[in-house]
């Protein structure tokens, strides 16, 4: 299983996803550790079995196991807050604003590997859950630390075509009765 295995299997109607998915994967500028973290918890988020099957194991292989780790918890704790700051941000009453959270959330003070990976997987998820109140907050810490727009928009690409990818995929498989 594999990014080459996932690509063939992308249908010709979709001819573009394919290609994107071997340019943003396979072409990226990205450090590995931020590449393969991106694509690991993007993958999960994405929320495809099929998908996670296939980039899984690639992304072990090309992370540290902290860093395997942390892609999976930032995957975890942006499906919990995605969900929570997007519906604050979307309920028309602003006191929902002012409440404490109440949540635990302690990964992102201590994820275990660099801050900046941790934040730019946490976008790349937030990308697919469609958060912009989180969207916006990672994008901020990134900046601040110096981070360009073409490495945050390169993460927001990755989840793009990865989201795409499994969507497609998905559907294939439900209407062939899978």
């Amino acid at each position: 299983m594999s990014l080459d295995s996932l690509k063939a299997s992308v249908p010709d109607f979709a001819k573009d996803l394919k290609l994107n998915l071997g340019s943003v994967i396979g072409n990226s500028d990205l450090p590995p550790q931020q590449l393969w973290g991106t694509v690991l918890s993007c993958a999960i988020a994405a929320r495809s079995p099929r998908v996670l099957r296939e980039l899984e194991p690639e992304a072990k292989a090309n992370l540290s196991p902290e860093a395997y780790t942390a892609a999976k918890s930032a995957a975890a704790v942006m499906a919990m807050n995605n969900v929570f700051y997007r519906t604050r941000h979307l309920l028309s009453d602003p006191e929902y604003g002012t409440l404490r959270a109440g949540l635990r959330m302690n990964v992102i003070g201590n994820p275990g590997v660099e801050k900046i990976d941790f934040e730019l997987w946490s976008l790349a998820v937030s990308a697919i859950n469609g958060c912009g109140q989180c969207l916006d907050s990672h994008e901020q810490v990134l900046r601040k630390a110096g981070v360009d727009r073409e490495t945050i928009q390169e993460a927001f690409k990755i989840a793009s075509v990865i989201q795409a990818v499994a969507v497609t995929l998905d559907a294939e498989a439900a209407i062939a009765g899978e």
